[in-house]
């Protein structure tokens, strides 16, 4: 093993300038590459993107979904927010219960995945794009965004296999399959979760991996321009890390995570407080400008009231990923026997993702007022939000730039996860070390090259994932829904007792 990955940092360290050449030489090997990606882009682009009123298929797929589910589940995200502090916070972890991380570990974990760039830049494109009134809508598809990704980790928890080693795999492969088949659809859920896992690999390919290791080295070249011609040795680092975390599985994701996701959003968090009460007279004038212009077909830069709509559902099912399928893969693998309590622990995902980091950058873009000198032409979604940060803070980009880097490090370890679990579904668990292989040279190519028909193919990938997710769930929802009741009427009758209290029980029943 450890020769395997020695001969891998060779592969990528030697030829890297070398690499890094021939993937700018016009009708190169990764010209090539980019010319057939192209073609394949342009077709998905038709299908997921296809519009209807205005609204892309897909996004459109996303908010229904999300409507559906929090009226389904009897508003969730707000019966159940407080119980889901609690469980964080460790008053219901039973070390004893059969899983690999805990469940504030599992829940770094999925947010390691959407915390990031969607954050930092996303965002910032949707107000260039959507105008402030974008941010409105975003939060609202995230508040009921809550309900869509409660019901999918629910049911990753439901439908896990736990295999004699205690190593756990999970998420909607398997609960397409089984779960679907229960209910007497069984080749409707090996259908389903074949597309799934295919797409998966190619959003952890993409929009999981290449995509990030790209556009962190543009952010983290943007705020050091000393380190502009070292895209090579940068994704040399990236890569080698990236290996060193995903060859230790999710234990090692969770525990990374862990520290990682706590850490990045405190800093991001103080910085942008920080910008806030510096232009604390400009916030009751934002808040008004997003609300006014969420309503106003002027209120977009493009596309009137539509565009507003559409730009912030679309930032918000990017951001936090809820009816995708990625995070059931994550929260399957937490120490539970109660697969309600970490549906319940998912739901904090979008509230914490898009809630609270996404508005904490949109405030702080539209109280600087850095949005209003962009144009309506190319995204340039981080240098606005470094460009906001540095009004306040003018020595906050290198720090921005570490978090970018952070953000997208943390964000290509989960995915790793999530793309292995789907690849060992479909080629065995056998197969894992070509996987890993593959995607830590993945990481390198990404850093060096540019190659936008590939990261638009990992993105639409992603998106497309929730195609056969939310069929599955919809069909499973009725076991989630009936589940839930239960749960919470244990919950509130004190049936359901905290790990501390039912140890101090046990304690007091024993002999004395």
């Amino acid at each position: 093993m450890r020769r395997a990955w020695l001969a891998l940092v060779l592969v990528l360290a030697l030829p890297g300038t070398a690499l890094a050449a021939e993937a700018t030489a016009p009708g190169g090997f990764l010209g090539a590459i980019d010319a057939v990606f192209a073609a394949i882009v342009a077709a998905l682009e038709k299908i997921i993107f296809f519009d209807i009123a205005g609204m892309p298929l897909v996004v459109l797929w996303l908010l229904v979904g999300a409507i559906f589910f929090t009226l389904r589940m009897k508003f969730v995200n707000i019966r159940a927010f407080r119980h889901a502090l609690d469980v964080v916070r460790g008053h219901y972890d039973n070390p004893d219960e059969p899983g690999e991380v805990s469940h504030f570990q599992a829940l770094a974990a999925a947010l390691s995945a959407t915390v990031g760039l969607g954050n930092i830049a996303g965002v910032a494109i949707a107000i260039q794009l959507g105008g402030p009134g974008a941010v409105l809508w975003m939060t609202i598809v995230g508040f009921l965004g809550m309900s869509s990704k409660f019901a999918e980790c629910t049911l990753g928890q439901m439908y896990r296999i736990v295999r004699q080693d205690g190593s756990i795999s999970g998420g909607p492969m398997h609960y397409l399959s089984r779960g679907l088949a229960e209910k007497g659809l069984r080749p409707l859920g090996r259908v389903l979760a074949g597309v799934f896992a295919l797409f998966c690999i190619g959003g952890a390919f993409g929009g999981g991996n290449m995509f990030q290791a790209n556009q962190s080295f543009a952010g983290l070249a943007y705020a050091v321009p000393a380190v502009e011609n070292l895209s090579w040795l940068y994704g040399l680092i990236l890569a080698l890390l990236t290996g060193l975390v995903i060859i230790g599985g999710i234990r090692r994701i969770g525990a990374v995570a862990g520290f990682l996701i706590p850490s990045m959003c405190v800093i991001y968090f103080v910085a942008a407080v920080w910008i806030l009460i510096t232009n604390f007279t400009a916030i009751p004038a934002a808040i008004a400008t997003i609300f006014r212009e969420a309503f106003s077909p002027q209120a977009a830069i493009t596309g009137g009231f539509i565009g507003v709509l559409v730009q912030g559902v679309r930032r918000a099912a990017f951001d936090n990923e809820a009816g995708v399928g990625s995070a059931p893969i994550a929260h399957a693998a937490a120490r539970t026997d109660e697969p309600i309590r970490e549906g319940i622990v998912a739901l904090l995902e979008p509230f914490i993702d898009t809630i609270v980091v996404s508005n904490m950058t949109a405030l702080v873009i539209i109280t600087t007022g850095v949005y209003a000198n962009r144009g309506s032409g190319t995204p340039d979604g981080i240098q606005m939000t470094f460009e906001a940060f540095s009004t306040g803070i003018p020595w906050f980009p290198v720090i921005l730039g570490l978090a970018v880097f952070l953000f997208a490090f943390s964000t290509i370890i989960s995915w790793g996860y999530y793309g292995e679990r789907a690849w060992a579904y479909l080629f065995g668990e056998r197969t894992l070390k070509v996987y890993q292989v593959i995607y830590v040279i993945f990481v390198f190519i990404g850093a060096i090259v540019n190659l936008q028909s590939i990261l638009d193919f990992g993105d639409m990938m992603i998106l497309a994932m929730a195609f056969p997710n939310l069929l599955g769930c919809y069909l499973l929802s009725g076991k989630v829904a009936t589940a839930l009741d239960d749960y919470l009427t244990r919950l509130n009758t004190g049936i359901m007792m905290t790990y501390e209290a039912s140890q101090a029980q046990k304690r007091e029943m024993q002999p004395k």
